[in-house]
Protein backbone atom coordinates (compact mmCIF):
# COMPACT_ATOMS: atom_id res chain seq x y z
CA UNK A 1 0.00 0.00 0.00
CA UNK A 2 1.35 3.38 -1.00
CA UNK A 3 1.08 6.25 1.43
CA UNK A 4 0.08 9.33 -0.54
CA UNK A 5 2.18 12.40 0.16
CA UNK A 6 -0.33 15.16 -0.43
CA UNK A 7 1.96 18.20 -0.40
CA UNK A 8 3.87 17.24 -3.59
CA UNK A 9 0.56 16.21 -5.20
CA UNK A 10 -1.07 19.57 -4.45
CA UNK A 11 2.02 21.45 -5.64
CA UNK A 12 2.01 19.34 -8.82
CA UNK A 13 -1.65 20.12 -9.48
CA UNK A 14 -1.04 23.85 -9.06
CA UNK A 15 2.04 23.68 -11.31
CA UNK A 16 0.10 21.73 -13.95
CA UNK A 17 -2.86 24.12 -14.06
CA UNK A 18 -0.86 27.37 -13.99
CA UNK A 19 1.79 26.21 -16.46
CA UNK A 20 -0.89 24.80 -18.76
CA UNK A 21 -2.63 28.16 -18.84
CA UNK A 22 0.61 30.03 -19.55
CA UNK A 23 1.86 27.58 -22.19
CA UNK A 24 -1.53 27.48 -23.94
CA UNK A 25 -1.49 31.28 -24.22
CA UNK A 26 1.98 31.26 -25.77
CA UNK A 27 1.76 28.02 -27.78
CA UNK A 28 -1.88 26.96 -28.28
CA UNK A 29 -2.32 23.21 -28.05
CA UNK A 30 0.95 22.56 -26.22
CA UNK A 31 -0.46 22.67 -22.67
CA UNK A 32 0.25 18.97 -22.23
CA UNK A 33 3.88 19.92 -21.60
CA UNK A 34 2.75 21.44 -18.30
CA UNK A 35 1.39 18.07 -17.15
CA UNK A 36 4.62 16.35 -18.19
CA UNK A 37 6.67 18.84 -16.15
CA UNK A 38 4.33 18.73 -13.13
CA UNK A 39 4.10 14.94 -12.92
CA UNK A 40 7.86 14.53 -13.42
CA UNK A 41 8.35 16.98 -10.53
CA UNK A 42 5.98 14.98 -8.32
CA UNK A 43 7.71 11.71 -9.18
CA UNK A 44 11.06 13.31 -8.40
CA UNK A 45 9.92 14.82 -5.09
CA UNK A 46 8.34 11.71 -3.55
CA UNK A 47 10.52 8.93 -2.21
CA UNK A 48 10.00 5.21 -2.57
CA UNK A 49 10.98 4.25 -6.09
CA UNK A 50 9.47 4.48 -9.52
CA UNK A 51 6.17 2.79 -8.57
CA UNK A 52 5.52 5.38 -5.88
CA UNK A 53 6.41 8.14 -8.36
CA UNK A 54 4.07 6.64 -10.94
CA UNK A 55 1.17 6.45 -8.50
CA UNK A 56 1.65 10.04 -7.32
CA UNK A 57 2.07 11.26 -10.91
CA UNK A 58 -1.10 9.47 -12.00
CA UNK A 59 -2.95 11.01 -9.05
CA UNK A 60 -1.84 14.48 -10.16
CA UNK A 61 -2.93 13.64 -13.71
CA UNK A 62 -6.39 12.46 -12.63
CA UNK A 63 -7.12 15.43 -10.37
CA UNK A 64 -5.76 17.97 -12.87
CA UNK A 65 -7.74 16.26 -15.66
CA UNK A 66 -10.94 16.51 -13.63
CA UNK A 67 -10.31 20.19 -12.90
CA UNK A 68 -9.50 20.91 -16.57
CA UNK A 69 -12.66 19.06 -17.67
CA UNK A 70 -14.81 21.02 -15.23
CA UNK A 71 -13.37 24.28 -16.57
CA UNK A 72 -14.18 23.16 -20.14
CA UNK A 73 -17.75 22.29 -19.05
CA UNK A 74 -18.25 25.70 -17.46
CA UNK A 75 -16.85 27.63 -20.42
CA UNK A 76 -18.64 25.38 -22.93
CA UNK A 77 -21.91 25.72 -21.05
CA UNK A 78 -21.60 29.48 -20.98
CA UNK A 79 -20.82 29.71 -24.69
CA UNK A 80 -22.84 26.88 -26.24
CA UNK A 81 -25.42 25.88 -23.65
CA UNK A 82 -26.28 22.21 -23.21
CA UNK A 83 -24.20 21.14 -26.21
CA UNK A 84 -21.17 22.77 -24.62
CA UNK A 85 -21.75 20.89 -21.38
CA UNK A 86 -22.02 17.64 -23.32
CA UNK A 87 -18.74 18.35 -25.06
CA UNK A 88 -17.27 19.21 -21.66
CA UNK A 89 -18.31 15.82 -20.25
CA UNK A 90 -16.60 14.04 -23.13
CA UNK A 91 -13.53 16.26 -22.66
CA UNK A 92 -13.54 15.40 -18.94
CA UNK A 93 -13.46 11.67 -19.61
CA UNK A 94 -10.75 11.96 -22.26
CA UNK A 95 -8.65 14.35 -20.15
CA UNK A 96 -8.74 12.08 -17.10
CA UNK A 97 -7.62 9.05 -19.13
CA UNK A 98 -4.86 10.86 -21.02
CA UNK A 99 -3.53 12.81 -18.04
CA UNK A 100 -3.53 9.71 -15.80
CA UNK A 101 -1.46 7.77 -18.33
CA UNK A 102 0.94 10.68 -18.89
CA UNK A 103 1.11 11.28 -15.13
CA UNK A 104 1.99 7.68 -14.36
CA UNK A 105 4.71 7.51 -17.00
CA UNK A 106 6.26 10.89 -16.18
CA UNK A 107 6.00 10.29 -12.43
CA UNK A 108 7.97 7.07 -12.85
CA UNK A 109 10.52 8.88 -15.03
CA UNK A 110 10.89 11.60 -12.38
CA UNK A 111 11.53 8.97 -9.70
CA UNK A 112 14.07 7.22 -11.93
CA UNK A 113 15.86 10.54 -12.55
CA UNK A 114 16.14 10.99 -8.79
CA UNK A 115 17.58 7.48 -8.53
CA UNK A 116 15.46 6.22 -5.64
CA UNK A 117 15.61 2.53 -4.92
CA UNK A 118 12.20 0.83 -4.96
CA UNK A 119 10.54 0.38 -1.60
CA UNK A 120 10.78 -3.19 -0.34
Amino acid sequence: MVEVKWMPVIIGIVIALILSLIIDMVLPGWGIIAYIIATAYVGYSVAGGYMNGAIHGALVGVVAGILAGIIVMIIGGALAGLAGVGIGIVALIIAVIIYAIIGGICGAVGALIKGDAPAA
